[in-house]
């Protein structure tokens, strides 16, 4: 009963059915034949697009009734296989479709190269498709499961695939079934049981596979369950999870109620631990970021997770996020106030988030730290000369302004006198903070109420209306001096931390801009804090790892103090001079993370630097060892096969075929010796323990030794291929000439070994200057840009598959016995077409020194 879908109508997107395994033989391919007979008998039209049974006769029992379609034949690597005919699914077009192991790689050939892109294709076409995967497919677990069982996947799926499944479902085993189906020959034939059950299917593997499924399908489960709640708006907890969420406030019982939370949190399992700190919206620092940093390290290292929110309504902030993340549960501590705290402050956040807390629990958690808080502050923590300051003008300005008033009292009325009080209280409170406006305060209530309100100078206070005219006067200056204070710390906090930020943020601009990261931060350091000297010093041996001092310190500026600030687990950064005091410590704790960054940074650049040379040498080892697996033993081969065969007994060879064997012979070795040459040449040079015995050498006469010195076939015919053009009157070079030789033998045969059929190769010299220049140019394919510095790597052969060729020597060789001489070897390209090779030596017009007299025999 296939569905008749006329062309150009518009149809739904077929729906996805994934069974998700732990491992192979779990038995998804089972339920999944099971739900397409339970559909079948319902009336759909169900076919099977591809089913692989593996030999499972209980398997293969549940496709009797099932329309199979044909499966797509292809070849490739001489060998036949089976896929997926999409084609013929799509032309069928059934209604539900069964399609087998979502991860597999299709066979090159089909228009998609995984079978989920096929599964996509269905699924866009309207059919509604079943299939099956394991856990250890998924992308996002490839890296996990390759840990734990030490089997790489190659054939993967991607997780949004799976997600955007309409029903998943896992189907479970427990390992100790699963390894009895493999013992009895339900899952792997009887020959290959024995390695699985030792290998991949051992308990342990399939219990951490299992634990992967379930965790995977539970968050899946828990992103619908979210959807579900944000499209039907239910705002309320749903207790599905425990989630414990802990607030912290940076103090020091942060760590006490981190534990008490995880304890909460392991009681249930899938227990989720969430951290939260409330951060000002004003970006004002009131917590130690210190405290903070080694909070959120306990929170991750007991399994949980730290958030920062912001928010100025702490009690609203927490409990919007534990809603947000469907907390069961919110654990705060109790209150560090003291009991006149609370009484002059009202409830504090932890009453406060109870109260609006609703169907979240909330635990107070008691610490040690409960209740010793101390009462808040007052005024500003301004310098010892201004306290003194603002006391004295909060008693002496209100004298001051009765005396001014008083000399006025004819022309101004008691209004004006009670503002110009009202504005003495503001200055006091600009320079003195809101104490010593307090005093002010009450000193100008009572000489007001003397001097100015009748009747005058008594305390007697005559009318009702002045009565209440200095209660709002002394109210209002109390207020007003409350609301000037907090403004100012507001902005004496606001300034503290501008400059901290910058401070942070030019510490970390000089770190990553400087050379040298230990240096530039005790430089910074030092200035940052005004101190006199700062050092790093180890805490083993006292070492000083790095210093700064002021070249000209001030010796008055009162006594000196030492600050000890602890970098990492062996470090320890010392700053001399002022005393510092905690504002500027939360920073310094700043300083010292990146002090131990640094410090860390340069002792790995250390040790690469120390293991880079190691790493060289085992890498040439290793292509040395790569090289000579091949390249030594063909030669070796060849000449020990022609030796052997003449001294065979049982055979009798012609003189011919005796000096064709010779020959070969002869061959091999001179290739073998041009070969361990190159590498002893290319290990002197890597060591730098190659010994030059630069002189003046002719061109015209090492040339041709170069030329006789290539290698068959370029050999015997070299002459005929090669076209030599020599500048007169070029000077000699200064060279070592067996170094020289060789460099231009490798580089001519580089140039005959690719050059065009019919074309000669030329080599040219000409002088310029102090240099004298040698080309060696061909016509073959030429050497793109990109490739012209690999082709001087060891053991490249560029563009080139055949492995009887050389280990690709010759071209690094020569570049490195060319610098050796003080030259140079580069790539040009030819005009017209093909790779020039420049080669360039200093010229030996004058020698650097003469030429050391024999010695004296008299």
């Amino acid at each position: 009963m296939a569905r008749d879908l006329t062309p150009g109508t518009v149809h739904r997107r077929g729906r996805l059915r994934v069974y998700l395994g732990s491992a192979p033989g779990v038995g998804k391919t089972y339920r999944m034949l099971d739900e397409a007979r339970r559909r079948q008998q319902r009336g759909a039209d169900v076919v099977v697009g591809y089913i692989e049974c593996h030999g499972r006769r209980h398997t293969e029992g549940m496709l009797a009734g099932l329309e199979v379609l044909p499966r797509a034949r292809r070849s490739y690597r001489d060998a036949e296989f089976e896929e997926m005919d999409l084609d013929a699914v799509l032309a069928r077009r059934p209604s539900v479709v069964l399609v087998d192991e979502l991860a597999h790689t299709n066979i090159p050939g089909g228009r998609n190269a995984k079978r989920w892109q096929d599964v996509e294709e269905l699924l866009a076409a309207g059919i509604d498709v079943i299939t099956t995967v394991n856990v250890q497919h998924l992308e996002s677990l490839n890296d996990v499961v390759q840990k734990i069982t030490g089997i790489p996947q190659r054939e993967t799926v991607p997780d949004e695939v799976v997600r955007r499944a309409d029903q998943i479902e896992l189907v479970d085993m427990a390992p100790q079934a699963l390894r009895r189906r493999m013992a009895h020959g339900n899952v792997y034939k009887a020959e290959k049981v024995d390695a699985a059950l030792s290998n991949y299917f051992r308990v342990g593997n399939l219990t951490a596979l299992r634990e992967l499924a379930l965790l995977w399908v539970a968050g899946r489960v828990d992103e619908g369950l979210r959807d579900y709640r944000a499209d039907h708006r239910i705002d309320r907890v749903w207790e599905t999870r425990e989630r414990v969420v802990v607030a912290l406030t940076g103090g020091p019982e942060g760590e006490t109620i981190i534990r008490r939370a995880a304890r909460i949190a392991d009681r249930t399992a899938g227990g989720d631990l969430l951290a939260v700190h409330v951060s000002r919206s004003d970006g004002l620092a009131g917590a130690s970021s210190g405290a903070l940093a080694q909070q959120r390290q306990l929170v991750e290292s007991l399994g949980g997770s730290y958030h920062v929110v912001v928010g100025d309504d702490i009690p609203t902030a927490l409990l919007a996020f534990a809603r947000a993340h469907d907390a069961t549960q919110l654990v705060l501590g109790t209150s560090r106030r003291g009991r006149i705290n609370r009484f002059l402050t009202g409830p504090g956040t932890g009453q406060t988030t109870v109260d609006a807390s609703e169907d979240i629990d909330v635990h107070m958690v008691t610490h040690e730290f409960t209740g010793r808080g101390r009462l808040p502050a007052l005024g500003r923590r301004h310098s010892r000369r201004r306290t003194v300051v603002g006391y004295l003008a909060g008693f002496v300005l209100p004298w001051l302004l009765t005396a001014v008033l008083s000399q006025a009292h004819a022309t101004v009325n008691l209004t004006t006198d009670a503002l110009i009080f009202q504005l003495g209280v503001v200055i006091v409170a600009l320079l003195g903070g809101a104490v010593s406006a307090l005093l002010a305060a009450l000193i100008a209530s009572v000489l007001l109420n003397y001097y100015f309100i009748p009747p005058v100078h008594s305390l007697t206070i005559g009318e009702t209306n002045n009565i209440v005219a200095l209660v709002v006067f002394a109210a209002i200056a109390l207020t007003v001096s409350t609301v000037v204070d907090h403004a100012g710390r507001l902005t004496t906090r606001a300034a503290r931390a501008t400059a901290e930020a910058e401070t942070l943020s030019t510490l970390a601009g000089s770190v990553l801009r400087g050379a040298d990261a230990l240096p530039a931060l005790m430089e910074k350091s030092r200035t940052a804090f005004g101190m006199r000297t700062v050092a790093l010093l180890s805490r083993t041996g006292g070492e000083v790892l790095a210093h700064s001092e002021d070249e000209h310190p001030d010796d008055g500026d009162g006594p000196t103090e030492t600050t000890e600030v602890p970098v990492g687990a062996d470090a320890l950064l010392v700053l001399t001079g002022r005393r510092l005091p905690a504002a500027d410590q939360r920073v310094l704790t700043a300083f010292a993370a990146h002090v131990g960054a640094a410090l860390e940074r340069e002792r790995l650049a250390v040790a690469a630097a120390e293991v880079e040379p190691i790493k060289a040498a085992d890498r040439m080892r290793t292509a040395l060892l790569a090289a000579v697996s091949h390249d030594l033993r063909t030669p070796l081969a060849a000449a020990r096969a022609s030796v052997g065969s003449l001294r065979s007994p049982d055979v009798e060879f012609s003189p011919e075929d005796q000096s064709e064997l010779l020959a070969t012979a002869d061959e091999s070795l001179a290739k073998l010796t041009r070969l361990v040459d190159n590498l002893l040449d290319m290990s002197r040079l890597q060591a730098g323990a190659l010994t030059l015995h630069l002189t003046e050498t002719h061109l015209d006469e090492i040339l041709p030794r170069a030329l006789d010195s290539l290698p068959d076939p370029y050999g015997r015919t070299g002459s005929a291929d090669l076209t030599v053009d020599l500048e007169e009157g070029a000077p000699p070079v200064l060279a070592d000439p067996p170094l020289l030789e060789r460099v231009l033998a490798n580089v001519i045969t580089n140039a005959l070994r690719h050059n065009a059929p019919g074309a000669p190769v030329v080599v040219t010299a000409s002088h310029h200057a102090d240099l004298v220049e040698i080309r060696v140019i061909d016509r073959g394919p030429g050497i793109a840009r990109e490739d012209r510095d690999r082709v001087f790597l060891p053991f490249q052969r560029l563009g080139d598959t055949d492995n009887t060729t050389g280990v690709g020597l010759g071209l690094a060789l020569s570049r490195g016995l060319a610098e050796a001489m003080g030259g140079s070897l580069e790539v040009e390209d030819t005009p017209g077409g093909g790779t020039t090779m420049l080669l360039t030596l200093p010229a030996a017009t004058e020698l650097a020194a003469p030429a050391e007299e024999p010695p004296n025999h008299e």
